[in-house]
């Protein structure tokens, strides 16, 4: 079962450290790892994916509230949510190419972010499957991938936010609504 942790931490030296040393005591492989700037001035919010059994699941998010700078932890694989990833492609392209790599790049909906007389790179965000499928249809046509970069995956509950995460960015509980009290929706990724 994949499981999708967000965790906000204290924006300290170190952090990333205890966070990636207590997957590898628990022998759990991380498959994607994101951690930027939150809402909130001081801590970072980090999106940590891995593959785990529930019960393991749970001892992983007991485990990450021990750690020391860890404010608050969620698992949100079973909630409503929107997951995003970004990927930077660069292509080799030969003028005689580029038309075909913008065509591809229109369909996908993505664009090109820089333009040489011997490569381009595309920038595209959207959910893994159809980031994986560019790269496949990239691989089978004329252009030739030179380097990809990718964020990892990035999710953000949809609706409002739980009690503890409200309490964790410094708002009055009583400010929102629980995450209960709304109708779940089909998630839209």
């Amino acid at each position: 079962m994949l499981h999708t942790f967000i965790a906000y931490v204290e924006d300290l030296p170190g952090v990333l450290t205890r966070v990636a040393s207590l997957f590898r005591r628990l022998n759990i492989n991380i498959h994607s790892l994101t951690v930027g700037r939150s809402e909130r001035a001081g801590l970072s919010r980090m999106t940590v994916v891995c593959e785990a059994s529930a019960e393991a699941g749970h001892r992983i998010r007991a485990s990450l509230f021990k750690l020391e700078n860890v404010v608050d932890v969620d698992d949100i694989a079973q909630a409503p949510s929107v997951t995003r990833e970004l990927a930077l492609i660069k292509v080799a392209a030969t003028p005689h190419s580029r038309s075909q790599i913008f065509e591809l790049v229109e369909v996908f909906r993505a664009r090109i972010v820089d333009l040489t007389s011997e490569s381009l790179i595309i920038e595209m965000t959207g959910v893994e499957s159809k980031i994986e499928g560019l790269i496949q249809i990239l691989n089978e046509s004329d252009g030739r991938i030179l380097e990809v970069c990718r964020s990892g995956k990035m999710t953000m509950r949809r609706g409002q936010h739980t009690s503890s995460v409200l309490r964790a960015m410094g708002a009055a509980a009583g400010d929102q609504p629980e995450a209960g009290d709304q109708p779940e929706t089909d998630d839209l990724a």
